[in-house]
């Protein structure tokens, strides 16, 4: 078995910081959400990842609202920064070649097609790998393959309905709703780059890639089974559903001009509280001395920071609890979660110019500023790259080829001339 090579070195003093997977090349056949959160994880850690479209583009490019620019939708912008474009027909001999020849110099494949149509194009773990013995091979699947749903197709709310999210709302509000963000696509992207990750480790130490398959179902069922399968652990008949989270209570709190988030959890939390509400003689309650006695009353308990809260501001409370180190912080809606004075203390909002990155030439202002997201992480040694606004589409194809060996006349013939055409 061939050795793994040494670790990366950090950067020297003074070197540019460039992310912990600096060095580490993925090739990202997904579209919409599951899959490019995913690669976007690994591409703001350092990657290069490079983002094969099919000729109709990522169809996130057009859905998500009003677009400045065409084919730059607002959430294509979020789910994608920090990844190079190129234009693909995988139906094609060329467009073949052209991944097969990437596949040879990278360290990661992702895809969310089934299996099928990976092996219609030469694309399974078995194929590539036979060139190229070192690469990780993820497939983001619907189902794990063995179930009886396996192939099928899935989308973000069939997941939720059939994993059980959509069923942990209607214990709360009485009909079964779908969580308002695609919840599933979110943590499976996040658990597909997880897995990467380990994935890689493995490498460094074995010298060759491997097949990870990710599957949506399961992953989501897993997420809601670990919360709520309560006494059913122990007992066939037993209760299903954390009473913490499924009474109606366990919401945000209304307060005089407002609302308000609690969290007491440990004794001292639930102690600090009754002090801070004025109640000191229920800290000697026996239906709340207790983690186990809150559980059980927990009706009661949620009714009694209900009833308190509406006696004063948010920010009367807010300053209070801090006193008495309990828990708490303002609610937010969509609108004012912008104006979070952390959010843009810690860099995750941030203005920015579209066209400017992308070198459309047009710097007005008015119409090229846009919010940005940042990566919310950091990392001491190696850093973060400097963010980049997602790629338009096949802004990359040229460099792209130059850089897999395609000298300018192929390049030229293989993109009709244009950089961002598609090698058909």
């Amino acid at each position: 078995m061939t050795a793994p090579p040494p670790p990366s070195a950090p950067p020297a003093a003074g070197e540019a910081k460039r992310g912990p997977l600096a060095g580490i090349r993925v090739i990202d056949t997904t579209g919409v959400v599951v899959g490019p959160v995913a690669t976007l994880i690994l591409a703001e850690q350092g990657a290069d990842v490079i983002k094969i479209e099919p000729p109709e583009g990522d169809l996130m490019r057009r859905l998500g609202g009003h677009v400045r620019q065409p084919g730059m939708s607002p959430k294509f912008l979020h789910f994608n920064r920090n990844k190079r474009s190129i234009v693909l027909d995988l139906k094609s001999p060329e467009g073949r070649d052209v991944i097969g020849r990437l596949a040879a110099t990278a360290d990661v494949f992702v895809s969310n097609m089934r299996l099928r149509a990976l092996q219609s194009l030469g694309l399974t773990f078995e194929a590539l790998s036979a060139e190229n013995p070192r690469l990780v091979h993820c497939t983001i699947a619907g189902f794990a393959s063995g179930g009886p749903y396996a192939g099928a197709p899935a989308y973000d709310t069939i997941i939720q309905g059939l994993s059980g999210v959509a069923a942990c709302h209607a214990e709360v509000l009485g009909e079964p709703r779908f969580s308002p963000f695609v919840l599933t696509d979110h943590l499976v992207g996040i658990i597909a780059a997880q897995a990467i990750c380990a994935a890689l480790l493995g490498r460094q130490r074995t010298g060759v890639g491997e097949a990870i398959e990710v599957p949506m179902f399961e992953n989501a069922a897993a997420f809601v089974l670990s919360e709520h399968l309560d006494q059913r652990t122990f007992e066939p008949g037993g209760h299903m559903g954390d009473p913490r989270i499924m009474t109606p209570d366990a919401r945000p709190l209304k307060t005089r001009d407002g609302y308000i988030c609690i969290s007491a959890n440990t004794d001292q939390q639930t102690r600090g509280f009754f002090d801070a509400i004025g109640r000191p003689e229920l800290k000697d309650d026996p239906r709340f001395t207790t983690v186990t006695g809150r559980l059980t009353n927990v009706r009661d308990f949620f009714a009694l920071r209900a009833e308190a809260m509406a006696e004063r501001t948010t920010d009367a409370w807010v300053e209070i609890l801090r006193r008495h180190d309990v828990p708490a912080m303002p609610y937010h809606t969509l609108q004012s979660l912008l104006d979070d004075p952390q959010l843009r203390g810690s860099g995750v909002l941030t203005d920015e110019m579209q066209n400017q990155e992308n070198g459309n030439g047009n710097a007005n202002p008015q119409e090229d500023t846009m919010l940005g997201l940042r990566h919310p992480n950091r990392y001491s040694g190696t850093g973060l790259p400097a963010s980049r606004l997602a790629p338009r589409f096949g802004q990359h194809g040229d460099e792209i080829l130059a850089e897999l060996g395609y000298d300018a006349d192929e390049r030229s013939r293989l993109l009709g001339g244009r950089g961002a055409d598609t090698v058909r």
